[in-house]
Order: C-alpha cells, then sequence, then structure tokens
C-alpha cells in the first residue's frame, strides 16, 4: 500500500478452516497472509469436537500469537480466525474478533468483515428490547437478530436475519457441527472458497490466503448466498433473490495482495492494465516512470511499457517501518511519510520524472513526495493517479467516513495540481478503471463499486444517508438517492429522501419511468 493510502483502511479480513487436525495453525498462516486487511488485533476460534475455545489480542497477528501454548489450547480440527482494523476511537479488546457467544441450546463464533449501513437503528431497536452489546462493532447485531428469530432452524434463523442487515458483509460462523459463511446481496467484500489436500475446506478473503496453506481454489461465493460446510462437504445455498454484484473497486485498486484473484481477475494484471491504460489517457514527455512503493509498482509497469518509458526506482520504503504507524495529527502523518519513503537522488536529479500512485486522500503525502522529488534534483515530477479522484465516502466496509477528508471533494484538478505541487497531474478515468478491471457482469459499471469516484451507491445508506446528504451539493442530493433507486435490484432499500421528495404522479414506485420535473430528487427516467 502506498503511503498515501495509509490513511484509509480495510476494515477487517476472515479465514475459516474445517477438517483439519491442526485448523488453528492453518488459520493462523492464513490471517498471515491476510494481514494487509487488518492490523490492529486478531483473534482465533477452534472447534474441538463441539466445543469452541478461542484466543483475542491486539497486535499483529505474529504478535497475538507468540506462544506455542496458544496453539495447545487452540485444538480441534476446525476454527475461524480474523484480522481487524479499528476505526477512531474503537481499538479495543471488547472489539477484537471472533466473538464466541454460548447459549443453553449450543455455542457459536462469529466475525465479520464490513459495515453495515443499519446499524445503528438495528442497534437501538435491540437495546430497547433489552439486549446488551459488549462492544461497539456491529457484528454482534447479527446474532442478537438470530436469537429473535422465530424461525425452527438455525439456518433458517441466519437467513432471516441477513435479509434484515443491510450494508456490506462477509461473515463467517461457527457452530458446533458447521462452518457457515455468508456474503451481502451486492458482494462488496469478497469471499473465496479453497480446498486442501487432505479435504479440508477454506473460506477466505483473499485468495492469497488459499495459497498460503496450499488450498485450491473452489469458487468464489457470489452475492447473497450461504454456504455450510460440515463433515459430509460444502453446499451453497441462496438467502436472497435481488442481488446485484458490486465489488468493492477498491479491492483492485489498492487494499488487495497483488497475486489475489478475485472474481476469476488477478489484481497484479488489472494495477497493470491500469497503468497502461493511464499512459493513453494522459501522456506526458519524461524521462523515467517511478512508482510509490508498493501496490503502486505494477501499475508503474504497465505505464512504464505502455509509454516506452524506463522504470526505475525513484522512491524507496523502508520495510521496517510498521504498516501500524498511522498518527492522528497531520503533523505526525507528514513526518511519517518521510520516515517511510525516500527519494533516491541518483535516479531522479535532472531527470523529468513520472511518479505513478494509487490515489490521492488529503493531498499532504502527495505534496510531501512531489517535495522530497525536487529536494533530490528531479526536473520535472509528474504525478498521474492509478484511479480517479476520491471525492466520496464508503459505508460498505472502508474507512472513508467524511466527505470533508477528501481533497478531490472540494478542489478541481488543477487545483490539487498546484496543491501538491506537481508540474502535471492526471487521473485514470471511471471508464479506464471498469475497462482495465474487466469483471463484465451484468450489472452497472460491469459488477463494481464506483460510488467513491462519482456518488452512486448501489444502495441506500441507511442511518448514513441523512449526515451525508447534508454534506454535498444540491445537484449531489438530488442526483445520487436515484441511482440506487433506478439501479438497484433491492426492494424497499431506496434512500428514505427519495421516498420523500418525490412529487410524480406515480409516486415514484418501482414501475416509475417517468422523466418528469416534478420530481424534486430526479429519480424519474
Amino acid at each position: 500500500m502506498s503511503c498515501e493510502l495509509e490513511g484509509i483502511h480495510e476494515e477487517c479480513g476472515v479465514f475459516g478452516v474445517w477438517g483439519h487436525p491442526d485448523a488453528s495453525r492453518i488459520t493462523y498462516f492464513g490471517l498471515h497472509a491476510l494481514q494487509h486487511r487488518g492490523q490492529e488485533g486478531a483473534g482465533i476460534v477452534a472447534n474441538n469436537g463441539g466445543s469452541l475455545k478461542g484466543y483475542r489480542d491486539l497486535g499483529l497477528v505474529t504478535q497475538v500469537f507468540s506462544d506455542e501454548k496458544q496453539f495447545e489450547r487452540l485444538k480441534g480440527s476446525n476454527a475461524i480466525g480474523h484480522v481487524r482494523y479499528a476505526t477512531s476511537g474503537s481499538g479495543s479488546l471488547d472489539n477484537i474478533q471472533p466473538f464466541i457467544f454460548r447459549f443453553k441450546d449450543g455455542d457459536t463464533a462469529l466475525c465479520h468483515n464490513g459495515n453495515l449501513t443499519n446499524c445503528p437503528s438495528l442497534k437501538a431497536a435491540l437495546e430497547k428490547e433489552g439486549a446488551i452489546f459488549r462492544s461497539n462493532s456491529d457484528t454482534e447485531v447479527l446474532m442478537h437478530l438470530i436469537r429473535r428469530s422465530s424461525k425452527p432452524t438455525f439456518i433458517e434463523k441466519l437467513k432471516e436475519t441477513l435479509n434484515l442487515v443491510h450494508g456490506g458483509f462477509a461473515y463467517l460462523l461457527m457452530t458446533e457441527n458447521a462452518m457457515i459463511g455468508a456474503l451481502d446481496p451486492n458482494g462488496f467484500r469478497p469471499l473465496s472458497l479453497g480446498r486442501m489436500q487432505n479435504g479440508a475446506y477454506v473460506l477466505a478473503s483473499e485468495t492469497c490466503a488459499l495459497d498460503v496453506v496450499n488450498a485450491e481454489f473452489v469458487r468464489d461465493i457470489e452475492p447473497g448466498e450461504l454456504i455450510i460446510i460440515d463433515d459430509d462437504g460444502y453446499k451453497i445455498e441462496k438467502y436472497a433473490e435481488n442481488t446485484q454484484k458490486a465489488i468493492c473497486s477498491m479491492e483492485f485498486i489498492y487494499f488487495a495482495r497483488p497475486d489475489s484473484d478475485i472474481y476469476g481477475v488477478n489484481v497484479h494484471a488489472t494495477r497493470k492494465r491500469a497503468g497502461a491504460r493511464l499512459a493513453k489517457e494522459h501522456p506526458v514527455e519524461a524521462d523515467i516512470v517511478i512508482a510509490v512503493p508498493n501496490s503502486s509498482l505494477s501499475a508503474a509497469s504497465g505505464y512504464s511499457e505502455a509509454s516506452g518509458l524506463p522504470n526505475e526506482m525513484g522512491l524507496v520504503k523502508n520495510q521496517y517501518v510498521a504498516r501500524t504507524f498511522i498518527q492522528p495529527t497531520q503533523e505526525l502523518r507528514e513526518q511519517g511519510v518521510k520516515m517511510k519513503l525516500s527519494a533516491v537522488r541518483s535516479v531522479v536529479k535532472g531527470k523529468r520524472v513520472v511518479v505513478i500512485d494509487d490515489s490521492i486522500v488529503r493531498g499532504t503525502t502527495s505534496r510531501r513526495i512531489v517535495k522530497q522529488l525536487r529536494e533530490a534534483g528531479a526536473a520535472e515530477v509528474h504525478m498521474r493517479i492509478a484511479s480517479p479522484p476520491l471525492k466520496y465516502p464508503c459505508y460498505y466496509g472502508i474507512d472513508i467516513s467524511r466527505t470533508s477528508e477528501l481533497i478531490a471533494s472540494r478542489m478541481s484538478v488543477e487545483e490539487i495540481r498546484d496543491f501538491i505541487g506537481a508540474d502535471t497531474l492526471g487521473y485514470l478515468s471511471i471508464e479506464g478503471l471498469v475497462e482495465t478491471i474487466g469483471l463484465n457482469a451484468d450489472a452497472p459499471y460491469g459488477g463494481l463499486c464506483v460510488a467513491y469516484f462519482n456518488g452512486d451507491y448501489p444502495t441506500s445508506l441507511g442511518d448514513y444517508e441523512r449526515e451525508f446528504l447534508e454534506t454535498v451539493s444540491e445537484e449531489d442530493r438530488r442526483r445520487i438517492p436515484a441511482f440506487a433507486q433506478k439501479h438497484s435490484n433491492y426492494k424497499g432499500n431506496e434512500f428514505a429522501q427519495f421516498l420523500k421528495q418525490c412529487n410524480c404522479e406515480n409516486g415514484c414506485s418501482e414501475d416509475c419511468k417517468c422523466d418528469e420535473d416534478c420530481c424534486d430528487v430526479g429519480c424519474c427516467g
């Protein structure tokens, strides 16, 4: 991940295995491969003949599980694990997963990757009914809802509950006799199934974790699917019919490891194609191409090949500065950039340099990089960004919660260029992003969520809606709710403002196709 993106985080990663005699150690290796998805804490729950035991703590996977005695306690042939990134104010042991819930009719462990857009209202309603929460994570909500379901079996209770929670989620559950995975109806977060040589099945947030434990890829879990794994094998069931693929495009841009495949598309290959497309969209006369390490290396390679410019190592990352060096103040963040990156003077001195990076978030890191390169003697610095401008927050499981954090939400490309001090600045277009990833699903943007770039959220934002809409322009307040209504397969998950402000004759029902000016939110057509 580049330094510019150190301030944006994936919520977490999940891993589970069923049917291996050393399940907790296998899970340890899987979590280690997913460490980039969360560095605040880690946990493992093992199932030994129906008895669930767990251990979790703050720290990296190697720090949390540094004692061999921990694995001796976590015996069993089945296990699930979790790595977490905690948002501000929630980095406590209470929020580290998996959680274990002990009931008179059996124990269940649960972990979660993503974010529920209706969690605050669900939680408030549950608390009114007497529910007690031991964490401020939205993961617990699912279990409280399951226990309140009147359905006869656990799977039926789970299916009903999954239709009550909205947003982005990949759940892993461990019961006494099964491991269960579930993906939201849009598939915002990836989840893959693999099979080990001894027949054990593995579920993981990324295929790189399957590779680490020598598991052969079987299939991706699709939106709205439930996978149940037990001693008899696995079976797939649907819990939602109105599904529509909208995988988070940021997984391809910078969150996923380059050796992972998402829905059959290799992450490194997409980044390299993005770099090549960027060279065509924003060519410039220059001498060398350099990457902001590490996740921009693939894009820089593509830009270099397409432009014919040599790809050089003009920036070096200090690999011994921990990725947990994420500081709360801007001054400390800028100091962190200097600790992490150094310009190679002998490479860039006197050269016209094209710098490839994943994105520009706040802009201060990019400005520092440009300054470092100029201080090292670069004649010109041309910034090229292998994604579109980040303008809107994410509510599906990535820590971009405020529009004000994003420089592109308040500045034009030219103003950003002036702010960071580059000679030129160019971003990959949304069309270029969609084409270079190439999912080609039968869904808007080929099955990608690109809301962070243009505000086209595939679902309503639930409890976040009012606060978000207050931060955007009047035009966006009309346009953004309309996209979910017109293009989403969800039923009853429209923006509340959309439903309130529509004045057209048909009331903007799902069949409304009119194109009248009477509609205050621009929802029709």
